[in-house]
Formats: structure tokens, C-alpha cells, sequence
């Protein structure tokens, strides 16, 4: 099933123990890249069976790290054909973290990292001290990943449309969201920063040039998972323009445009419903912020071939 149930609450503690998972494999990916501008070196990317680092280049090594939730288990994959993984099941952050270093160790892969949780509200423990996040739902990482791939499918086509700076469609484990982000080409002001437990610089970077960003959120604090929408900055009259569809509603609090998930997964055809929130969200930023369009875009290609 492309478009799975997923309520918060069917699976918020192994929502908030995957999280900081990706988080200890993203900051390996994160300490071993050179810099590439927005943190783009640092994402991971939606892959037939999960997600993934992509290749890391490690002295004159290269490895790579895969969550697999069809089979739930960690890989670790290097370019000298080696190969190890371990079952993903109920474990803490810090059982993980031990594990993942101690296999990486084990193919000469020593990757120092930061181990504080970033982007997390509240109170966090350092990834080896914390024995509290320690759920593991298969069945529902599954459904969360299968909703990566459908989300990916229709940002994949939006991205297309696009011929000025865009970012892949990846997935930053800072927030734990899938993510597309479109450039005008034109610097912003310097961003406010703020993130918990992220140097303010990141974010300064990250927000150099006006952007409009759309993802997909899993939906801890605001109790459902949804797609959003955003521009940065935000031009006069944005959160009042007409965005389709009807279920779609500007978050004055989030500062960002949300459209429910279970909107979309009960459309009569959640791939335009999806593609419609995504186009006039990014409609109104450009055209309100003055974007030079006829530029920046393509006429829409044709949908791929696709059954129902």
C-alpha cells in the first residue's frame, strides 16, 4: 500500500528512538564529508528498502551505512566488498550508538562524532547515555517508510519542473523529515537561528538565499503527521494566499503552511492532491516575493505511466 495509516500515536516511542538513530548514522555521514553548502553532505536518502548515507569517503576507503525496514536491519556496505549489519529491534540510543561503533571499528572505520541529539526541543541525553528512547515498532517504521517512497515519488516530479538551484529530495535527520527545497537565486537575511542544540551558524547557512521549502513530518509536537510548506523569508500577504487543497491551513505558531497526511492518504488521488499542495504553495512564495519565473521554470512535464 503506497499511502499507509500512520497515526502519531500507533507509534510515537519508536518514533522518538529511530529519530536519534538516524541521528548517530547522519553525524557519521556529517563527520566524515567535506562541507557542502545547506548541509547537503549531510542527508539521507530514501532507497528501495529504507534510507541510506549514500557513499562516505574515509581515508582511501569508501563505505556506506542503510536502515533496511523491510528486513530491519542496520547495513554497513564498503567499497572493498566487505559487509556487516545487526538486527534493528527494541534497543536504546545507547545499545545503537555502541553497536554502530563497534562495527565500524571493526572495518577500520573510526569516525568521531558529536553524540548530542540536534533540532529536538526539550531536555536530550548524549546518544551514549541514553537508555530512555529504547522502542522499536517494525510494522510501523515499515508504514513510515513506505510514505518516504510515495512522498518521494511526488517531490521527485516537483522537483522536475524546476530548472534554477534546487536541493536533492532528501531526508535531514534533524528534524526527521523529507524535504525539496527551491532557490530564487537572491541572498536573504541572515536567519534568527535558534535550532535546539545547533550552532546558529548552521541555520545562517542553511537560509543564505531565499527559499521555498516543502517536506513531509512525521508530526512530533503537533500531534499528526503532515506535509509542509514554507518561504524564507516570508514576503507580505504569503500566509494568506489561496493554497490548494481545501485541507491545507497556515500554522501562525510553525510560521509554515500544513497539509495532514491523512488528507492526502484518503484523496481520491493523494499523488495530485500532494503535487497540487506543493505547486500553489510554491506559486504564492514566488509570485509574492517576486521570483523571476519565466526563468526558473519549465512547462509541466507529463506524469509517468503509473498504475492505480
Amino acid at each position: 500500500m503506497s499511502w499507509p495509516a500512520l497515526p502519531l500515536s500507533d507509534w510515537e516511542p519508536t518514533y522518538a528512538t529511530l529519530h536519534r538513530w538516524t541521528q548517530v548514522v547522519g553525524k557519521v555521514r556529517l563527520a566524515a564529508m567535506p562541507w557542502t553548502n545547506h548541509a547537503w553532505h549531510t542527508p539521507l536518502y530514501v532507497t528501495t528498502r529504507g534510507l541510506a548515507t549514500g557513499l562516505i569517503p574515509h581515508d582511501t576507503q569508501s563505505f556506506e551505512l542503510a536502515f533496511d525496514f523491510v528486513d530491519h536491519r542496520l547495513h554497513l556496505t564498503t567499497a572493498d566488498g566487505d559487509a556487516a549489519s545487526f538486527a534493528l529491534r527494541p534497543m536504546s540510543v545507547a545499545a545503537f550508538y555502541a553497536r554502530l561503533t563497534t562495527m565500524l571499528d571493526a572495518h577500520g572505520i573510526a569516525v568521531p562524532i558529536w553524540p548530542m541529539p540536534v533540532e529536538i526541543p526539550g531536555e536530550v541525553l548524549p546518544f551514549d547515555e541514553d537508555e530512555t528512547n529504547a522502542a522499536y515498532d517494525a510494522d510501523a517504521a515499515h508504514r513510515h517508510w513506505q510514505i518516504l517512497v510515495a512522498s518521494h515519488r511526488v517531490f521527485t516530479r516537483f522537483r522536475a519542473q524546476f530548472i534554477g538551484k534546487s536541493s536533492p529530495v532528501h531526508f535531514f535527520w534533524g528534524a526527521f523529515d523529507l524535504a525539496v527545497t527551491r532557490f530564487s537565486g537572491r541572498t536573504a537575511p541572515a536567519h534568527p537561528g535558534g535550532a535546539p542544540n545547533c550552532a546558529d551558524w548552521v541555520m545562517e547557512e542553511a537560509y543564505s538565499h531565499e527559499v521555498s521549502s516543502a517536506g513531509f513530518w512525521a508530526g512530533a509536537g503537533l500531534g499528526e503527521p503532515a506535509y509542509y510548506a514554507y518561504a524564507y523569508p516570508e514576503p507580505e500577504g504569503y500566509r494568506t494566499a489561496a493554497i490548494r487543497p481545501a485541507a491545507a491551513y497556515y500554522h501562525t505558531d510553525l510560521g509554515e503552511y500544513l497539509l495532514p497526511y491523512e488528507a492526502v492518504r484518503t484523496a481520491p488521488d493523494p499523488d495530485a492532491a500532494l503535487l497540487d499542495f506543493l505547486q500553489t504553495t510554491y506559486e504564492a512564495a514566488a509570485d509574492l516575493a517576486d521570483w523571476d519565473r519565466a526563468a526558473l521554470e519549465r512547462p509541466a512535464l507529463p506524469a509517468p505511466h503509473r498504475s492505480h
